[in-house]
């Protein structure tokens, strides 16, 4: 296979992903709008998240497709500067935001009877501008933080996108004590979080064995479940793409891992929320009937 049918592959491969992350978010976005059962401060958050991961992979996708399709990898200073600002933006927000759902899920199945005054609308919207306003205080030190270095060593970026690690490469300036001090900011932020979610789901583990049915206990799991799957995935391809060992980085496996973390989280979490979930899939079933229903009208 040549070059140019290698590009028109990944375009090919691009475009399905990209296609697929936006119909499964868009069809949660539109389901939690259109059914007012819905109207909930889980399903809030939900809609907070997809709205996260269509813009995080849509920071990445559509330049990456319009490279490989136009046979170029140009970007501009101003427009790799804008993709990291973004994606760090939207990332860490959604790391964030699962920070804040733990904290839901733990006030639901362990304080039922306060949840109205703990998760009110009023919380909710406060908690949710809490996500994004950190995501984006959190994306302004990095992007100051990189892009203050001067670059030397050319200016062509190893990857479909404009990511830290691999502008780091390009400096010429010694970028140790400003990587670490970045690292260690972000594991304190990272592990702060995870310290909070793994508090949480201890409590909801401890309430979910007082249970006295085996159903109440296996319908309070189902509604963490998808969360948890959500949380690991984050962490796992986030934490395998940084912390991978130099030893074994090559061009081919950084691509692999950038996709993994960049790409797949957006594109899968739909899916991985609307398996267990009854309620969304009798909203989306209902969703695609009216639409059909419509059309036929017409």
């Amino acid at each position: 296979m040549d070059t140019r049918e290698l590009q028109l592959l990944h375009f090919a491969l691009f475009l399905g992903i990209y296609l697929a992350a936006l119909l499964g978010n868009g069809l949660i976005l539109s389901a939690v709008a259109c059914h007012h059962r819905l109207h909930t401060p889980m399903y809030f958050f939900l809609v907070n998240l997809a709205l996260l991961d269509v813009g995080s992979i849509s920071t990445t996708l559509p330049k990456a497709m319009a490279n490989a399709l136009w046979d170029t990898r140009a970007i501009s200073y101003q427009g790799c500067a804008a993709q990291v600002f973004l994606f760090i933006f939207l990332s860490g927000a959604e790391f964030f935001l699962l920070t804040v759902m733990a904290y839901d899920h733990y006030v639901a199945i362990c304080k039922p009877l306060h949840y109205g005054s703990l998760v009110g609308s009023r919380a909710c919207a406060q908690m949710a501008a809490a996500a994004w306003g950190s995501g984006v205080l959190y994306a302004l030190l990095h992007t100051a933080n990189t892009f203050s270095l001067p670059l030397c060593h050319g200016n062509a970026v190893d990857q479909f996108f404009c990511e830290i690690p691999q502008i780091l490469k390009l400096s010429c300036s010694d970028a140790f004590l400003r990587e670490v001090g970045a690292l260690v900011f972000s594991g304190f932020l990272a592990f702060g979080c995870f310290d909070f979610i793994v508090l949480s789901y201890v409590q909801i583990f401890r309430a979910l064995l007082r249970i006295p049915s085996s159903q109440g206990r296996h319908k309070a799991f189902s509604t963490c479940l998808p969360h948890l799957a959500m949380v690991f995935l984050f962490l796992s391809t986030s934490m395998f793409a940084y912390l991978k060992p130099a030893s074994i980085s090559s061009p081919s496996l950084d691509l692999v891992v950038s996709l993994l973390y960049s790409v797949v989280p957006p594109a899968v979490n739909p899916l991985i929320y609307s398996m267990r979930n009854k309620e969304l899939k009798v909203a989306v079933r209902k969703l695609f009937l009216y639409v059909l229903l419509k059309h036929k009208c017409c």
